[in-house]
């Protein structure tokens, strides 16, 4: 097994995870078996009771995993499914440690943070690498490991919590052996515009922060937001006392699919052959060549398609960082540059005050004149009012619309409350009071506790019809698997009156208790799903609902079914 740790110097979010994913990229290209692993210090034992303004978006695994983001980063760009214990934290390490203690295992000894928890920072990584993540079920032999900690300027450490993780990887070095174990420096060159000078002092100290804790780098990989001059080259790799080839760069480009392109021109499959003495070619395979085209062709898009997504979360983007990434998938497989409109949902709720009154119609202007709306997932009643009325004008002008998770079950409740004239429908998430319960919990879950408690991770859900726009675009399966991540669902009691009036729930779990698809009769496209497709779209292999909905917001489903559901010829 062949080790690939990435750290991080100088700023956090420098993008550590898309050179990881991309260095994997590289490595399948190869005709390699790579995994990953994800490294983040803080004491909580998952991600799953995160705000989205602390991290991000939760992303979730088909274990049920809830983990960091940047293992979806992983997933999209190695085309693999990885399980929760691919993501580890300090909180994971702690409670394996002290379950151990409780049971005896250590003999009466004193517990410490060494050797007990950077010997179980070991065990924890040798383990989950060897775990096979492809369908052929080999062990991989690469594991890219990206660690969430940083080393900035002064020479100190940006998380005290990752210390003990520094310190087990200063170990792991010398268990691996050098030639299989190579440790990347992901650092930032800045550009003052008072000078317009790249500065390497930042990188210096990180470099020197890092070794002074154990670890050398064996490449630097340098960030910029211009191309780096070969004389600033020159100087990193003589004050950070490695040679010229060993330091790379990667300058902001106008999509991520360009990083992968990036580093194979600097001669990174060459070294890694080298240095981890790799059974592969000097030069990559037709998987990399494709990933050149994809990302030549996004560059090249003329064509626009504007989706305003309607959410909560709006003022951080990476909140959405998968629902962005599906749209963007579906967009590129039709030739079109995505134009996603962020709509605060709150917006949408009329205030008779002056400055929200502006952000009032601002929002309903984005909202008119977008292509398609989407309505994604969220938790809390705080800017259901607006939701629905994006669901409600979706469903009155006809405009192509995907409700995801709480955007589906928005839609079954405006649908109630305009359709079936029941005016106080509601979800009891929202109003447990209310007379009309078309949403209510489904429990599957530990009353009383917070994380990992909802239906998480891929089921099983059955078409019950044949004559259905999602069924034709998943390949006319009779049944398909996508992650979950939710509490509350569709009141199974009240679907007869839905569909009397043409919202018909077309997927079912496989009780058939469980509405999981819901369409609408005589609509361009008006499809909610109670799971979440945007965890599993691959940049090749765009999700079917949201591919559904740019077609319809480009005015080409119809012609796209009628053809098989085969893309036209590019």
């Amino acid at each position: 097994m062949k080790y690939i740790l990435v750290t991080g110097g100088v700023i956090s979010g420098i993008g550590k995870g898309i050179i990881a994913s991309s260095i994997g990229t590289i490595l399948k290209s190869c005709g390699l078996r790579v995994t990953a692993i994800k490294i983040d210090p803080y004491i909580n034992i998952d991600a799953g009771t995160f705000s989205p303004y602390e991290h991000g978006e939760v992303f979730v695994l088909n274990d049920g995993g809830e983990v960091d983001l940047d293992l979806g980063n992983y997933e999209r760009f190695l085309d693999i499914n990885l399980y929760k214990d691919n993501n580890i934290t300090t909180g994971k390490i702690y409670q394996h440690v002290i379950n151990k203690e409780r049971h005896g295992d250590y003999l009466g000894k004193t517990v410490q943070v060494v050797p007990h928890i950077t010997d179980a920072v070991q065990e924890w990584v040798m383990n989950q690498a060897k775990v096979p993540v492809d369908d052929d079920r080999k062990e991989p032999q690469i594991c890219v490991i990206e660690a969430n900690f940083l080393f900035q300027l002064g020479g100190t450490i940006g998380d005290i919590e990752g210390m003990p993780f520094v310190e087990a990887f200063r170990q792991f070095q010398f268990k691996a052996k050098r030639e299989n174990f190579c440790n990347i420096h992901v650092s930032l060159v800045p550009q003052p515009n008072a000078t317009g000078e790249q500065k390497t002092k930042p990188t210096q100290n990180s470099v020197r922060a890092l070794r002074g804790l154990g670890l050398s780098p064996d490449l630097i990989v340098c960030r910029s937001a211009k191309p780096i001059e070969m004389a600033v080259k020159e100087k990193i790799s003589m004050f950070c006392h490695v040679e010229p080839e060993q330091v790379i760069f990667i300058h902001d480009v106008s999509s991520t699919y360009r990083v992968p392109i990036l580093l194979e021109e600097q001669g990174i499959i060459k070294y890694f052959k080298q240095r981890l003495n790799l059974p592969i070619d000097d030069q990559p395979s037709d998987l990399l060549m494709k990933w050149k085209k994809m990302a030549d062709r996004y560059e090249r898009l003329l064509k626009v398609c504007s989706i305003a997504l309607v959410g909560k979360y709006t003022k951080l983007s990476d909140c959405y960082a998968s629902v962005f990434k599906a749209l963007e998938h579906s967009a590129l497989a039709i030739n079109h540059k995505l134009d996603l409109m962020y709509i605060d949902s709150t917006e949408l709720e009329h205030s008779t005050e002056v400055e929200n009154s502006v952000k009032y119609h601002q929002a309903w202007h984005k909202l008119c004149k977008a292509d398609g709306i989407l309505v994604p997932g969220g938790f809390g009643i705080r800017g259901t009012e607006g939701k629905l009325q994006a669901i409600s004008w979706a469903r009155t002008k006809k405009k192509p619309f995907l409700g995801v998770c709480l955007g589906m079950q928005l839609a079954v409740v405006e649908f109630a409350r305009n359709c079936l004239n029941w005016k106080d429908a509601n979800s009891t998430e929202f109003d447990s009071d209310t007379k009309n319960p078309v949403v209510i919990d489904m429990p599957e879950h530990n009353p009383g506790e917070m994380g990992g408690t909802m239906r998480l991770g891929k089921r099983k859900t059955v078409f019950k019809t044949q004559n259905s726009v999602l069924r034709k675009l998943y390949g006319d399966e009779t049944f398909v698997e996508e992650r979950h991540r939710h509490r509350y669902e569709v009141n199974p009691e009240l679907t007869h009156c839905f569909e009397e009036k043409g919202l018909k729930f077309v997927g079912h779990d496989t009780e058939g208790n469980r509405m999981e698809i819901i369409e609408l009769e005589n609509h361009p496209y008006f499809v909610g799903v109670q799971f979440h497709p945007e965890f599993s779209s691959r940049p090749m292999k765009p999700s079917p609902p949201y591919l559904g909905l740019l077609l319809a917001a480009t005015g080409t489903l119809n012609a796209y079914l009628q053809r098989g559901c085969k893309l036209s010829p590019r």
